[in-house]
């Protein structure tokens, strides 16, 4: 399965595995927005879990954030790059990207993830669960221990933010530090 997984993404052209990734968001977007109509007394206690408290936002998103930066290239760069290997999926979306692509792509992702895993899945069913289920999606992963372990990791440290602050714009602002800078880093490597 994960093989045709890589050969679907390789056979697609940029501009298509782009369309495919903003749908999946997208999708993704729409459950946590439908499912939070469902899930919660009020749409209102659903917004209620995004709150403007910029100290939070630099002790809890930021600072985590660019931890996990340091450890994942501290891994990459201490590792064989066989176990950091996704089958360039990675790389196939993120080589040919500009900047802003890759911006607004880590801006559309962390929010759409966030938004059902900790704003949903998280409030509705636990940290746990949310948790595990953030890794099982990133299905690519599940074949290579180290990005496993890596993604599972980071997921429970996102929860734990999240049990912490009790706040979804500190948990997507985390998410978007670390894949917009991966993603550069994966962008502009020689």
């Amino acid at each position: 399965m994960k093989q045709k997984q890589i050969d679907l993404i390789h056979s697609l052209s940029d501009y298509q595995l782009k369309q495919q990734l903003l749908l999946s968001q997208f999708i993704l977007f729409t459950l946590s927005l439908i499912a939070s109509l469902f899930l919660f007394d009020s749409f209102k206690d659903w917004l209620d879990l995004f709150k403007w408290q910029p100290t939070q936002f630099i002790l809890y998103g930021v600072l985590p954030g660019i931890i996990v930066i340091l450890i994942d290239l501290f891994l990459m760069y201490n590792l064989p790059k066989k176990l950091y290997d996704d089958g360039g999926i990675n790389e196939k979306i993120f080589k040919n990207r500009t900047v802003t692509e890759i911006f607004i792509i880590s801006l559309v992702v962390a929010i759409s993830e966030e938004m059902l895993f900790r704003g949903v899945i998280h409030t509705i069913f636990g940290y746990f669960f949310a948790s595990i289920l953030f890794a099982l999606v990133h299905i690519r992963y599940l074949s290579k221990p180290v990005l496993l372990i890596s993604i599972l990791l980071l997921s429970f440290y996102l929860g734990y933010m999240y049990e912490i602050t009790n706040n979804l714009f500190v948990t997507i602002i985390a998410h978007f530090i670390i894949d917009f800078f991966l993603a550069l880093i994966i962008r502009f490597k020689k």
